[in-house]
Order: structure tokens, then sequence, then C-alpha cells
């Protein structure tokens, strides 16, 4: 059975639908990467159906923070034997894959949010460090608050590098235009110059399709100009280790390859991420190997 949609945040599923077909991934696995709530309710329960909208509300306004699964234990009852569910509705929170928080009964919506409060992290009070947070979660609401610390100070070079950090690959011309105004000298200058340069480099992905690359790479190994847009689309992507090792077979194979282009990029790609990226320092030295 497919995960049903019952709501939505801005940008983000809210709340959802799970059975015992969906539970191990929407919960379980999904609980690695951020809180899910899950609510054990009946159709026939009044108290769930006090609870309920409480519960759909706060997820809302959460706008990703966390995520409010639902479960009919009268469809579920092997998930409501599972984790002992004796009465309900029944709320547990589930983060790593295991229970972190649980409580049962109609709270009134204040105790819900103190609940949800010792659950979750602080928001930040500061637009630019809960931008940092949503980056890799809700990328659409990291501009946004970007944006927010941008309109606080138009001067915010850590801003103006996330804004483009997080636009150029899009191929938003934002992006860009935040990027050039990171002034020189600055600690965020080398970073920002880097993303400017890979902007051509995301420009091959823009047409490109993953599978007719990767069979064309699997099937010519040669074939460098594959590699070179399918490592576009990776980094892109931000699957930025299986990028480096395209753009590194390429400089094994043809470094001439559009005027030593695939090395260029690996710079650029390396001070993009920065030297305290797990990935730069072994990408660095397979380039040396290669080069020397």
């Amino acid at each position: 059975m497919a995960t049903q949609i019952l709501g939505t945040s801005t940008k983000n599923t809210a709340v959802i639908e799970v059975d015992e077909h969906t539970f191990q991934a929407q919960v379980l696995e999904r609980s690695r990467t951020v809180p899910v709530v899950v609510d054990f309710w009946a159709p026939w329960c009044g108290p769930c159906r006090v609870l309920g909208p409480i519960l759909e509300k706060l997820a809302k306004e959460a706008n990703g923070a966390f995520v409010l699964a639902k479960i009919n234990v009268d469809n579920n009852q092997r998930l409501a034997q599972m984790f002992r569910v004796q009465g309900i509705p029944a709320v547990k929170a589930f983060r790593d894959g295991k229970i972190a928080e649980q409580f049962e009964g109609a709270l009134p919506e204040s105790q819900v949010r103190a609940w949800l409060k010792r659950l979750l992290p602080a928001e930040p009070n500061d637009p630019l460090a809960a931008a940092r947070e949503l980056e890799a979660r809700d990328p659409d609401e990291a501009a946004a608050r970007y944006r927010l610390a941008l309109g606080q100070n138009a001067d915010d070079h850590d801003a103006l590098l996330g804004l483009g950090r997080l636009l150029v690959p899009q191929g938003e011309a934002e992006g860009i235009e935040a990027l050039k105004q990171v002034p020189t000298g600055t600690p965020q200058y080398t970073a920002a110059q880097a993303w400017l340069a890979l902007a051509s480099f995301f420009d091959e992905a823009r047409t490109s399709k993953p599978e007719a690359l990767k069979t064309q790479v699997a099937t010519q190994p040669g074939d460098v100009d594959a590699r070179y847009k399918l490592a576009a689309l990776q980094a892109r992507n931000h699957q930025y280790d299986d990028a480096i090792e395209q753009l590194l077979a390429i400089v094994g194979r043809n470094r001439s390859f559009r005027d030593d282009g695939a090395r260029k990029m690996l710079l650029a790609l390396f001070a993009a991420l920065g030297d305290q990226h797990p990935l730069v320092a072994p990408g660095r030295r397979k380039l040396a190997n290669l080069l020397f």
C-alpha cells in the first residue's frame, strides 16, 4: 500500500498515513533523518478526534522539523501489539529508529507543545543558523531563511554564500548574483568564487538523462564527454563522491579534454566544499597521484 499524504506543509509532507507495509521506510528509516511522531488512533475514538487535529496543526506549523505518521489501529493491529498500545490515542516519537518520547490520551495543545519542545531541537532565533540546519532536508526553506538573513543584513557574507550554494546548482540567476556580492578578501570569497566556477559545470546537467549517461559510461568507458556530464549531474544532486570519481577517471584517461576541464572542476569542487569536508583530502591525494 502506498503512503497516503493527509496534509502538507509549505514545502514538506507534514502528515502521512502509514500501515504495516510502509512502517519500516516511513517511520523507522525516516526517523534517522527527522523525528517521526506516530499517532495510533481509530475513527470511532472520541479522544482521538480531539488530539488528531492538534497534532496535525503542530506538524504543519513545524515546517518539516518532524513528520506526523497516522496509524489506524483497526487496520494495523500487529503494529499496535508490537508497540504495546494499550489505549488510544497513543503517541510515540521515533528518532534514529527507536522510541524517544511517548504519551497516551488527549492532552491539551499546550501540553503537546511542551512535549514536542522536549523532542525537537530548539528553533534558532538566528535565521542564518536555521538556514544551515535546513539545507539538507529542506533546501527551499533554507533559501528562504538565507533571504531573511539578507533582509536583516544585506552584507551578510555567510548568507550570500549559503544562498548561492543552494541556487547555483539549480541554474538560478539569484544564486549567481548572491555569490558575486561576496567581497574579495573575506573568508567566504574563495568558496564563492569556486561555486561561480562550477556554474558552467552544472549547466552540463540541464538536459542530461542520468540512466542514459550511466549506461553510456558503463558500455563505453572511454567516452569522457559522457563521464563529464554524468559528473555534473551527480555534483548537482550532491552526490559528490561519485562526481569526484568520474572526474578523476577523466583526468586519468584524457588530461586534454576540455582544456584540462576535469582537473579544473575538481579543484573548484574541492574549494567549494571546503577543506573540512571528508571527501576533499582523499580526493586531493587521488588527484595528486594521477598528476605526479
